[in-house]
């Protein structure tokens, strides 16, 4: 046997033994998660890291507490990961319940770049901030047309709000920090 076919073979002994640790796995996630559904995509991502980068796994017996070990560390960091999206989706609440809603007067006088600048913006972002924004759809509405979790779906008007103000931000300047009231921008070329 060559160099390179020992390499090869070195490779599969690993990852041949996390095959057959497979069902041993997936019931070890899947108490830790509580989603047989989470458990397997967890699985899933861990095998393709080893199968990725082999030589990062360990020899011999080593190898099955070792990914045990990844398994863990896997989990953890997916509920670290679902726990800021909650948080994200938590705020966008909050800011929901306690926004106020300007007078038709002041609502008229906002920076007519805000709609131009919308539409530069990622399609998903343009999207999310017309249907929830302007059409005024609940976020969990809007989530179920675009087979988004609600999580997901708060996460995505809050990011395109943050771009939208930074468009605004860069095109407006001094107009948008005192809130696009009695703006100039509209008599710029």
């Amino acid at each position: 046997m060559n160099h390179d076919n020992q390499g090869a073979a070195d490779n599969a002994a690993p990852i041949a033994v996390l095959i057959e640790n497979h069902r041993a796995f997936l019931r070890y996630l899947e108490r830790r998660v509580g989603d047989r559904a989470l458990a397997e995509d967890i699985l899933q991502d861990a095998f393709a890291k080893v199968v990725a980068r082999p030589g990062q796994a360990p020899a011999g017996d080593a190898i099955v507490p070792w990914f045990y070990r990844t398994l863990r560390n896997a989990a953890i960091d997916r509920f670290r990961r679902r726990g800021a999206a909650d948080r994200a989706f938590e705020a966008f609440a909050r800011e929901l319940e306690t926004r106020e809603v300007p007078a038709r007067e002041t609502e008229a006088e906002i920076c007519a770049c805000v709609s131009r600048l919308a539409d530069t913006l990622k399609p998903e972002y343009a999207d999310a901030l017309h249907e929830i924004d302007i059409v005024g759809t609940p976020v969990k509405t809007y989530a179920v047309r675009k087979g988004l979790s609600a999580n997901n779906a708060a996460v995505r008007v809050f990011r395109a709000r943050e771009a939208l103000k930074r468009r605004v931000m860069e095109s407006c300047g001094t107009c948008a920090d005192h809130g696009c009231v009695n703006c100039t921008c509209r008599s710029r070329p």
